[in-house]
């Protein structure tokens, strides 16, 4: 069963919801105050769909993405509650509760309660949580009624049924409304909001309706090159099959006869199915095909273009229904076609970022009339024009946090700066601009059997750190995902877009170099000293 598909709760579900509705402005979540008493209960469960989310390497890791949400203990009367999958390593905990201006570290701990499943099974945490009653209870007893929220990375219905188990509201989409999260509902809304997007199909559910709604799209579209068959509910582009119509030349449509063999188009188009090309490594039609009657798929126009980028907006709904814009990216995308997210940069181009923030706040305002809350992205292609102007083309909203949410809601807590959509800048408090590049995936054969103690000596020794007084400087995300598969994650902020790309190469490079095969000397790890506390770890 697809997971957007909705539990039965009645209206309880919904009334949770009102209740943060009606005291959002008292707990003043996103104001300053330090007079503000709530607590959040954060459960960074990636409840997409399984088969779909294994095709990414340690995606159990994944849950680590949103430690981010611990700089919230810099309020000093705001108290959090984390639970994962598997215990997180102390270092990596003391390593955010470090980054806090102005808050004692005991003081932050001692405000924070880490809980875990003990499950390292590949489903989502959320149902694991579910699955332990007595987990449940422990939950319900730390959490203040009338002064919790929770917080998730995205809201299914898991999420839905575990908010119903606490009795605490979800700062989210209700599963109700995921369908315009999925790449049939994103073209129903940005046609609804007069958003420009690429020609496409409607949702279908077979292999033999995929080959008929493609064959109708190349019949509207005679120059098609390539088009894109997407499975519905498809993640970070992986659910992404490329289809090269030249070489099917022969049963091209005609302009001026464009029904002109239509029966020949689809069966050249479906017996062209095995040749598609798969984003994720390893795919096969047989699986990806496989997976249609389930998640339903669409065919899309592939966007072509000499000079092309891939933007992203992202933005916030409130739980009263106001809608703000966040921040622009330019996506780095990778992968046989680039359709795979790989990391960003903040913030998009100017030749464009600015309509990128008109476009999603019509998005927002759409998802706001549905009902929708919390965070929101639209993914865009942009083509440059011969007049030098840019045109963009929205291709799927990401109603929940994404890989672009992490990077910048770290360096909003961290140098509590401002937004400007006057610009699409973001200032820290002396008004000086911010720039990153972040990534999810810098990754590397000799990166792995690196232990998080292993990254932190490097950190050290070469300063790696986030400098708190320039504001500048590396934090470190996936840590877990080090040892195992060699990948990690990172956020480089700099006072240029250049400084910002020289600090992520010089992180690179350190970690190359010192992740060289050179044979570590007797109580040294690559000259580096085996502290007390690593050496007693067993």
């Amino acid at each position: 069963m697809a997971l957007s598909a909705a539990l039965p709760t009645g209206n309880r579900f919904a009334e949770l919801q009102q209740t943060l509705r009606d005291r959002w402005q008292a707990l003043g979540i996103d104001s300053d105050s330090t007079s503000q008493d709530y607590d959040i209960l954060i459960v960074p469960s990636l409840s997409v769909d399984q088969r779909e989310l294994c095709k990414i390497d340690g995606a159990l890791h994944y849950e680590e993405r949103l430690l981010f949400s611990l700089i919230r203990l810099r309020n000093p009367r705001t108290r959090v509650i984390y639970i994962t999958s598997q215990p997180l390593p102390p270092i990596v905990i003391d390593y955010y509760l470090q980054l806090l201006p102005g808050i004692p570290f005991s003081h932050a701990r001692q405000r924070l309660l880490l809980l875990s499943t003990y499950d390292g099974s590949l489903r989502p945490l959320t149902e694991k949580i579910l699955e332990r009653p007595r987990l449940v209870q422990r939950i319900r007893q730390a959490l203040r009624p009338g002064k919790s929220f929770m917080a998730c990375f995205n809201a299914s219905a898991l999420e839905e049924k575990l908010s119903l188990a606490l009795g605490v509201p979800l700062f989210g989409a209700g599963p109700d409304l995921l369908h315009w999260g999925t790449k049939s509902g994103s073209r129903e809304l940005f046609a609804e909001c007069s958003v420009p997007h690429p020609d496409g199909s409607q949702l279908v559910y077979s292999e033999a309706e995929v080959a008929e709604v493609a064959a109708a799209l190349w019949e509207r579209q005679p120059q098609l090159k390539r088009m894109v068959i997407k499975l519905n509910e498809g993640f970070s582009g992986e659910g992404n099959a490329l289809l090269d119509l030249r070489p099917l030349a022969e049963v091209a449509p005609s302009s001026e006869e464009p029904l002109l063999g239509h029966g020949d188009r689809v069966t050249a188009i479906q017996r062209s199915f095995v040749n598609l090309s798969f984003q994720a490594a390893d795919e096969t039609w047989e699986s990806f095909g496989g997976r249609v009657p389930e998640l339903g798929a669409i065919a899309e126009a592939f966007i072509e273009g000499e000079v092309k980028c891939s933007p992203s907006v992202q933005g916030s709904i409130s739980p009263t229904g106001e809608v703000e814009i966040l921040s622009t990216h330019d996506q780095i995308l990778g992968g046989p076609d680039g359709q795979i997210y790989l990391g960003c940069h903040f913030p998009a181009d100017e030749g464009y970022r600015l309509a990128m923030q008109e476009y999603g706040l019509a998005i927002g305002r759409g998802l706001a009339a549905k009902g929708a809350m919390e965070r929101f992205g639209v993914d865009f292609v942009v083509v440059q024009q011969t007049d030098g102007s840019w045109d963009a083309q929205a291709i799927e909203i990401n109603l929940r946090k994404g890989g672009t949410t992490h990077p910048f809601m770290t360096l909003k807590y961290l140098t509590n700066g401002t937004y400007s959509v006057e610009d699409g800048l973001f200032y820290s408090q002396p008004g000086q601009p911010k720039f990153y590049k972040a990534t999810d995936n810098l990754q590397g054969d000799r990166y792995q059997g690196l232990l998080p103690h292993d990254l932190m000596d490097i950190i050290a020794a070469h300063q790696l750190h986030f400098d708190s007084s320039t504001k500048t400087g590396t934090v470190f995300h996936l840590m877990g995902c080090l040892s195992e598969f060699g990948k990690l994650g990172l956020t480089c902020v700099g006072n240029s877009p250049q400084q910002a790309e020289e600090i992520y190469d010089r992180v690179k490079q350190i970690l190359d170099e010192a992740t060289r095969e050179t044979e570590p000397t007797p109580g040294n790890w690559n000259g580096l000293p085996i502290s007390w506390e690593q050496s007693n770890e067993t």
